[in-house]
């Protein structure tokens, strides 16, 4: 049985090319093509496909809230994001929102077709700019939780009320604790952080 695929793109030219390239494979069948969000939550819960290439920027709105909600009806569905965006932001929002896969509309025909029988099998295909950017992302979170890690109980908690915004002396009375005592734990706390200030701190922190 071959691998059926529904695409959503608003661009004419696109669509046609992604139907040709699908339509030249044995094993790849396209079941829809949607032109804008709409049409794509109306039309593909009814034929379920395995896979959907979906293009982020459709005239009626965002194709990463699109996968979100083809997700929660159809959670065995395959996503692949098929769009010109590259930064940071959009594939981790894309992931985030349960997408498998992420490439930039310069790939080649054949990046396509790999594409879409190995996120069909499970794999999680990526452009290769796209791939070193979600690595760098793991690495900062990963950072950032080994920056957590090396704060005490005690130095949480004074993060925890930075963050919601208090003062040295609400933070004292809140933790029931000196101002010096605040302060003491404040300069330990951005030696760790390596910041100079509690702006940057929070910002470092929450990263």
């Amino acid at each position: 049985m071959p691998i059926t695929v529904a695409i959503v793109e608003d661009n004419s030219g696109i669509c046609e090319e992604l139907e040709q390239i699908l339509a030249e494979e044995s094993d790849l069948t396209c079941v829809c093509i949607c032109r804008n969000l709409r049409t794509a939550l109306h039309k593909i819960p009814a034929l379920a496909p395995q896979v959907v290439i979906m293009d982020i920027e459709l005239p009626d709105g965002s194709g990463i809230e699109g996968v979100a909600r083809l997700k929660r009806q159809l959670p065995a569905a395959q996503i692949l994001m098929f769009t010109v965006y590259e930064d940071a932001e959009q594939i981790s929002k894309a992931l985030e929102a349960g997408a498998s896969g992420y490439l930039l509309k310069r790939a080649s025909p054949d990046a396509i077709v790999r594409a879409v029988r190995e996120i069909k099998a499970g794999g999680v295909p990526m452009t290769g700019e796209v791939a070193r950017k979600v690595i760098q992302m793991f690495r900062r979170s990963a950072a950032a939780e080994d920056v957590r890690e090396q704060l005490t109980k005690r130095e949480e908690d004074i993060m925890q009320l930075l963050v919601e915004g208090c003062q040295s002396k609400e933070i004292a009375s809140r933790l029931q604790i000196g101002l010096e005592t605040v302060n003491s734990h404040l300069k330990h706390i951005y030696e760790k952080l390596h910041v100079r200030s509690r702006t940057e701190a929070v910002i470092k922190y929450l990263k």
